[in-house]
Order: C-alpha cells, then sequence, then structure tokens
C-alpha cells in the first residue's frame, strides 16, 4: 500500500495539531515557547499567542487556571480526529497483529483477546469486549455431562454460541437420573426462550420440580444463577492498571473512581457509548469524546468499533480512557485490527 501523502497545513491548524499531540504525550498546558522550543516553529512568540486566542476563541482551546498554556477542549478533539490525525499506525503494532493472526490454532476469543492486550499496552488505555444484545439470543440447549457418581457438569448454550457451565453435586436423595428429568423439564419448557426472559420462565416452572426431583431448591438456585449469568451483558476487560496509571486517574480519586464505576457496569458502558450520540465518526469507528452527553464522565472517551465475523453474533471492542487520550494512534490501531481480522476469516470460509 502506497504511503499516504502528508497534507499541507494553515499556520493555525498546525499549531493547533501541534498543541493536541503535546498534550496528549506530556498531560501538561501548552504555551507559545514550548512550541518554539519543542518543534522549531519559525514563527514569532507572540504570532504563535494570537493565532493560540484565536483557537480559544473558536472554542477550540481552553487555558487553564493554573499557567498561561493552553489545552484542546472537546471542540478541539472533535476538529482534530476529523481533520488533523496523521492516521499512521507503527510498523512494530501491525507486525504484532500479523503474528498473532498467522498463529492459525488461535480460536477467534484467542485472537480477540490477545488483540485488545496489545491494544492496552500500545495506548495506556482500558480495551473492552462487550457481548451481543442479550434481546437477540435464545437459549438453544441444556446438556447433562456425568463427572463422577455424585457430581454432573450442566452446560448451557445459546443460538449465538455463548456457552455457560455449572457443576451439580448430587444430594443423598437425589440420583442422576432424578437430575436428568429435571434437566429435561427444562430443555423442553425454556428452549427457544429469549435470554432476557429465562429467569421469569424459571421461576413459574419451580412449583413444577418438585414432582421431579426432592431437593428442588438446589436446582432451581443453580439454574437462576446460570441464567442471571446469561441475562448480565457479557464484558471481557484488559489493561484496567495501564489504564489507572495515567496521570488524570492516577492523581484525581474522583476520576479514579468515575472510570473504576464505568468499567465495572457492562450497561453503563453500553449507555455511554452505544446509545448516545457520537462526537465523530469515520468508518466502523465511532468517537465519543468526554463521554458524550453523559456529564458524570466528561473526563472519559470511548472510541468503539463493530466486530462481525460469518454468522457469528456481532460485538464491540472499545477503547476507554481520559478525554486526553492519542486519537490518532487508537483509531488507526483499531481500524488495522479489524481490517485483519476480516481478511484472516475470509480466507478461512474460502
Amino acid at each position: 500500500m502506497p504511503e499516504r501523502p502528508k497534507m499541507t497545513l494553515n499556520r493555525r491548524d498546525q499549531i493547533l495539531k501541534l498543541i493536541v499531540e503535546h498534550f496528549v504525550k506530556t498531560a501538561q498546558p501548552v504555551g507559545s515557547q514550548t512550541l518554539i522550543d519543542e518543534y522549531h516553529l519559525k514563527y514569532s512568540s507572540a504570532t504563535i499567542r494570537n493565532e493560540m486566542n484565536a483557537l480559544e476563541q473558536l472554542g477550540f482551546l481552553e487555558k487553564t487556571h493554573s499557567s498561561s498554556g493552553r489545552v484542546p477542549s472537546s471542540e478541539g478533539y472533535r476538529f482534530y480526529c476529523e481533520y488533523l490525525r496523521d492516521k499512521d499506525i507503527d510498523d512494530s503494532f501491525k507486525a504484532l497483529v500479523n503474528q498473532i493472526l498467522d498463529e492459525k490454532t488461535k480460536s477467534i476469543d484467542e485472537i480477540v483477546k490477545s488483540s485488545c492486550q496489545i491494544l492496552s499496552h500500545m495506548t495506556s488505555l482500558a480495551s473492552v469486549v462487550l457481548g451481543p444484545n442479550i434481546n437477540e439470543e435464545r437459549l438453544a440447549s441444556i446438556q447433562c455431562i456425568p463427572l463422577s457418581p455424585t457430581s454432573v457438569s450442566v452446560i448451557f448454550v445459546t443460538n449465538q454460541g455463548f456457552v455457560q457451565n455449572k457443576t451439580f453435586v448430587i444430594q443423598d436423595e437425589t440420583t442422576v437420573n432424578d437430575l436428568k428429568q429435571c434437566l429435561q423439564l427444562f430443555n423442553d419448557r425454556l428452549v427457544g426462550t429469549p435470554i432476557c426472559d429465562l429467569i421469569e420462565k424459571t421461576e413459574a416452572l419451580r412449583p413444577v420440580l418438585n414432582d421431579y426431583i426432592v431437593n428442588h431448591d438446589v436446582v432451581y438456585k443453580a439454574m437462576i444463577e446460570a441464567f442471571v449469568k446469561f441475562a448480565s451483558d457479557r464484558l471481557s476487560l484488559y489493561g484496567k492498571n495501564e489504564l489507572f496509571e495515567q496521570p488524570e486517574f492516577a492523581s484525581d480519586a474522583e476520576n479514579l473512581k468515575k472510570v473504576i464505576k464505568l468499567l465495572e457496569s457492562p450497561h453503563e458502558l453500553k449507555k455511554s457509548a452505544l446509545n448516545s450520540e457520537s462526537d465523530y465518526q469515520e468508518g466502523n469507528i465511532t468517537i465519543h469524546i468526554g463521554a458524550s452527553n453523559d456529564k458524570a464522565n466528561s473526563d472519559i472517551s470511548i472510541v468503539t468499533t463493530k466486530l462481525k465475523i460469518g454468522d457469528m453474533p456481532e460485538g464491540t471492542i472499545a477503547l476507554v480512557g481520559p478525554k486526553r487520550m492519542d486519537y490518532d494512534t487508537v483509531v488507526s490501531a483499531l481500524e488495522f485490527i479489524i481490517a485483519q481480522i476480516n481478511e484472516r476469516f475470509k480466507k478461512e470460509s474460502e
């Protein structure tokens, strides 16, 4: 692929671009002298200050109270994402991703997990994999596998391939055959039920269980526990510790509490990332700067992309971090990973 030509920027755009990238790198407000010393700009300090004042008036920069330097505003980040970022990707990152994809024995889940771990390490952000919408998922089967004379493994499978395993220890008054009959009842009555309705339907079956098994409470509670896990939005999280080392969270207890709460709640994360208006979209990538309209998480940004492979349910990969994140690297890396994963499995299906 030929190298993408660098665009020619006017003076004001060049200054905004450098301020965004320097602030992303250092987390320190940027002044005119910093731009001259670090980037050898050929403009005078007065000229740069005038441009910074103009950018502030346009709403692209904000002035901090502690110094004369400026930091990007949410609008400044949006403009940067749309017009100023380089769209480059590090060659070592490409090599690592391709190395993972070349391992033919890896499953899709393993590839996604390894890719997310690399993303988190590369960006110092938390990467999150969100599962499919449970309203579109149904129970496909309940299977019983004896492990010993006193224990069995029960496997719950959905029509979208999600598997939940539960081990039952058989009580003295119960036989394996009793348990099998009980599970057959659940198969007969629950297979085909939407995941979101399983708990309610299981509760309705509770009086009937007494006809099948003496210690029906044990079975009932185990089934409810399994279905609660089904009904909760699935979330896999990587790179949490690296994210917490970012200055915004390492030195601010309130911000740290907010991001922990967000990461530990799939519902809240989906609400912020998937169900709110995005600030910028490029292809399959959606950017929520300052968590969009979520005032409680105004210092947190979320970048998401959809992952759909063959007949598998559609999932979402999200990178979560401070508003001062490296949007250029994050967006370019996500685009590259999704393109490579799709290419790998397209070849396999052919």
